[in-house]
């Protein structure tokens, strides 16, 4: 509990796990907003990104996977922060017309939402993204050049910026998953969208959070599955991290700040139990509430662990809201 009294809690959808509520486009948000306005609420970036919308609200602390596990494992602290001065760092591979869209997206998200920026920076060399989904329907990949990535964000941050937006160029995803517009299957980007932020948020311990950015930016006239919907009417999906960002607490390792030991709940898809958020959880008797109608990829449930004694299992997150609001 925070010491106003309120509750404070995590509510997670990993990225790139085929999450049947959370793995397409903000699908989450509609949860995660209820759950907001009992609690306080942690969460992390795949749960509210919706391309041009976001599901933040003012109730939530945008989180991105690395700083999320270091929070939880009590290495660091949340500062709660209402206006980050963000940069932006686009990949060199971004052509000029795909580079203008993004930078009008900025200046738009600016003058609407009153955003305070540092400027961008372009790459030096070509990021090289790599992405695919494995054997196991997890979608992953990494990144030939991540060093030049570094020094443009290194770059930001010594011009004052306090939360990095990386933009990388990907080639067309549609035939690594041509059902992902129809809620089949996993977001084929989403897996190396984490490890970019993974290693951004490892290497410089800022708030962080991934755009992608595409060579065809038209938008699709095709009915699509409403999960998946925001992304299909969008040319850029730059303003939904943006939003995040601009309210994304900072990190301390001081005594300040929201620590871990002021969580009261985790709330997880129920197969996805096999993480650094659960197992510190665990350690520390935080609440961990799993959610059985959030289907993932994987399979790592509470009877594999041998922890079904040490968790509330859900069948709904309606379920799990009713009780976070006793």
């Amino acid at each position: 509990m925070l010491s106003t009294g309120e509750k404070l809690g995590a509510f997670i959808v990993p990225t790139g796990i085929g999450a049947s509520i959370g793995g397409y486009a903000g699908d989450a948000s509609c949860w995660a907003r209820r759950f907001a306005k009992v609690s306080k609420l942690i969460v992390n970036p795949n749960v509210v990104n919706a391309g041009g919308f976001s599901g933040i609200t003012q109730n939530m602390y945008y989180v991105e996977g690395y700083s999320l596990d270091s929070f939880f494992k009590g290495e660091i602290n949340l500062l709660q922060s209402l206006n980050n001065k963000i940069g932006i760092v686009f990949d060199k591979a971004i052509p000029q017309d795909v580079l203008n869209i993004h930078i009008n997206t900025m200046n738009a998200v600016k003058t609407v939402y009153d955003l305070d920026f540092a400027g961008y920076e372009i790459t030096e060399q070509a990021v090289g993204v790599e992405f695919f989904v494995d054997e196991n329907g997890i979608s992953t990949g990494g990144l030939k050049n991540p060093d030049t990535l570094l020094q443009a964000c290194k770059k930001l941050l010594s011009s004052g910026a306090q939360a990095l937006a990386p933009v990388c160029m990907f080639e067309d995803p549609e035939g690594d998953n041509p059902d992902y517009a129809n809620g089949i299957g996993v977001d084929p980007v989403g897996g190396v969208e984490a490890v970019i932020s993974h290693y951004i948020s490892r290497e410089l311990r800022v708030p962080c959070a991934h755009s992608p950015a595409f060579e065809d930016y038209s938008i699709h006239p095709d009915i699509v599955d409403p999960r998946s919907a925001s992304e299909y009417i969008t040319p850029t999906f730059l303003p939904c991290i943006l939003l995040g960002l601009a309210q994304a607490p900072r990190f301390t390792t001081g005594m300040e700040g929201i620590s871990v030991d002021n969580l009261d709940f985790l709330v997880m898809p129920y197969d996805a139990a096999g993480s650094v958020p659960v197992f510190e959880a665990l350690n520390r008797n935080i609440d961990i509430c799993l959610i059985k109608e959030n289907k993932t990829s994987l399979d790592i449930t509470p009877d594999i662990l041998g922890i079904t004694g040490k968790v509330r299992i859900f069948e709904t997150y309606e379920e799990c809201l009713n009780f976070i609001s006793m």
